[in-house]
């Protein structure tokens, strides 16, 4: 038996994380009034039952005050019913973004706007986010990697990710990524670019590799930057923290910064504690090769 609750700010993924947890064998009701939730519950906790695992959607339009969800909660509690919140959030401006691009209405903007709603939102659902069992932060998330998430937690019983974990190349000329939590430059070291043969390649081939790594200031930036990022993370997650972007800079985002996020990345993904993933922003861009 499973009983899950799924909930979140609205436009963070809640109806879209319902249908992939459909698709793997749950049985899913979304915008369930509160007053209804141990009714269907009990369908789960029936011996034998032909449910055996249930995901409901409740979010900020299934009832008037979340305080008749606490009743509620406490309700499931009392009568034996094992349940799991899952929260779906992401930024603000994600969140803002999301909702122009549809041109649907936000369930709270009325005369203060969009994004009014969304702080009064934000502001009532942060009970309900602090007892969630999991929280999965889509701002940076594709869809692909929240059904891989998705996978590990409700069929796979995998242990969850404290924090979600991107390294992320870039180069200066293009700007500084908007969602970086932390930025480093690496334009300190010696520049592959000023020489020919080595120009028209990209930080992910080994020459490029072995051209970065062979200067010993580029190995003690990786030790002083694992040392760091393995003091901040604990702190992070302490703090509530689910989502963390690391940039790593240079001129053009195609050799020594690419050389040190996959460096990093190699390092970090050993961690089982954590989910990790890389992105190349600009490895692309000028990409002009010698013919």
């Amino acid at each position: 038996m499973r009983f899950v609750i799924v909930t979140g700010m609205s436009g963070a993924g809640k109806s879209t994380a319902l249908k992939m947890l459909e698709d793997v064998g749950y049985y899913c009701v979304d915008n369930l009034p509160f007053a209804l939730v141990p009714k269907l519950a009990e369908l789960v906790k029936v011996p034998n039952a032909e449910i055996n695992k249930m995901a409901i959607g409740i979010d900020i339009r299934s009832g008037h005050s979340f305080s008749e969800l606490e009743q509620v909660l406490r309700c499931l509690t009392t009568t034996g019913i094992d349940y799991e919140i899952l929260f779906l959030d992401s930024r603000d401006d994600v969140l803002v973004k999301r909702y122009k691009e549809t041109r649907r209405n936000h369930p709270l903007a009325k005369e203060g706007g969009l994004s009014q709603g969304i702080r009064e939102e934000r502001e009532k659902m942060a009970a309900l986010r602090e007892r969630a069992d999991y929280i999965l932060d889509t701002s940076n998330t594709l869809t692909r990697e929240l059904k891989t998430e998705l996978n590990k937690i409700f069929v796979e019983n995998k242990e969850f990710k404290n924090i979600y974990v991107t390294v992320c190349s870039f180069g200066f000329k293009y700007g500084i990524p908007s969602d970086a939590d932390l930025v480093f430059d690496v334009r300190f070291l010696p520049n592959p670019y000023y020489i020919e043969s080595l120009r028209y390649l990209t930080g992910n081939d080994v020459k490029i590799r072995d051209f970065v790594m062979e200067h010993e200031a580029a190995g003690t930036f990786l030790d002083k930057l694992e040392d760091m990022i393995r003091f901040l993370i604990p702190n992070y997650i302490s703090e509530g923290k689910h989502q963390l972007v690391i940039a790593i800079g240079c001129t053009g985002g195609k050799h020594r910064s690419v050389t040190l996020a996959n460096a990093l990345y190699e390092i970090l993904k050993k961690d089982e504690k954590l989910g990790i993933k890389i992105e190349h922003r600009d490895i692309e861009k000028d990409a002009k090769r010698k013919v």
